[in-house]
């Protein structure tokens, strides 16, 4: 069987018109990807993974910009989501090492690998509620069986991903009960004092515009970043890491909210989808025939 085969025999991403259709290349997804990261490395294999071989210090916007398109690439790859999927295995295979509590650990371990994953539901669910409309029930239905259509992507097998809903929520309060601390890692991503270079993306002009102004952005991005980290983290997982949120936090994150909720809507679509997405939406208004996909 030659590439080409493979990657079309290969799973396929969810459809069009779905629940993550819309919401991941959708901009407010920047908003609730902290969260999910932050969640991840809170366990403490995964952590101690990016702790000892992600370049997240040294090259943070290159990094972000990776995972970002990568996420783009299992909704809106089409063929190539597959493809996707399998390099990131194959990137993950030499990831190993040992944790902050003395255990081995392999980033393609079944449950680490999973847990990565899982991630994602209970931070798009919550997230929705505050940047949009909050999913119906049958929504929420939808958008699981779409992460885990994702999952199959990503090569996790049905047997270590929760099948349903029903069985996600045991799972994941049993996660949050007795693997989810606060590692070094969650502390450098919600640090409003570590040292972050300016970003190295976009026109030239743009990028000595920041380095010149950074001194100043640089800590009011720090708090806006630990601000919707925490905020946009579901309760449960924030308590079971141990961060703090005021009232007064969530008072704030509500007003923002309705501000995102008002703006984002009316954007035109190239100011509010990605570029993946875009272009993915226009292809398939084309393919469909149709004005809104």
């Amino acid at each position: 069987m030659n590439d080409a085969n493979s990657v079309r025999n290969g799973p396929q991403p969810p459809a069009p018109g779905g629940v993550l259709w819309s919401l991941v290349g959708d901009i407010r997804t920047l908003l609730t990807l902290p969260a999910a990261l932050t969640m991840q490395v809170a366990h403490p294999a995964v952590g101690a993974g990016v702790d000892e071989h992600s370049v997240f210090r040294t090259d943070p916007w290159g990094r972000g910009e990776r995972s970002l398109v990568s996420l783009q690439q299992w909704v809106y790859g089409g063929e190539d989501a597959a493809e996707e999927g399998r390099r990131l295995r194959r990137l993950h295979k030499t990831i190993q090492g040992t944790d902050a509590h003395g255990r081995t650990y392999h980033a393609l371990t079944p449950a680490h690998y999973a847990w990565v994953h899982a991630t994602g539901y209970p931070v798009f669910r919550h997230g929705q509620r505050y940047l949009g409309r909050p999913f119906t029930e049958a929504q929420e239905r939808q958008l699981y069986a779409e992460w885990l259509q994702v999952g199959r992507v990503l090569g996790i097998n049905d047997r270590d991903m929760p099948q349903t809903i029903e069985e996600f929520w045991p799972y994941y309060r049993k996660m949050l009960d007795n693997e989810i601390e606060e590692t070094a890692v969650v502390r450098e991503l919600i640090s409003t004092d570590r040292p972050v270079p300016p970003p190295d993306r976009g026109p030239r002009w743009l990028r000595l515009l920041l380095r010149f102004a950074w001194p100043v952005i640089l800590p009011r991005f720090l708090r806006f970043r630990r601000f919707v980290t925490i905020g946009l983290m579901p309760p449960d997982a924030r308590r079971a890491i141990g961060l703090e949120w005021t009232d007064a936090q969530e008072r704030r994150l509500r007003r923002f909210g309705r501000v995102v909720r008002v703006v984002v809507p009316v954007l035109p679509e190239r100011l509010r989808f990605m570029p993946m997405a875009r272009r993915a939406r226009r292809a398939a208004r084309a393919s469909l025939g149709t004005k809104r996909v």
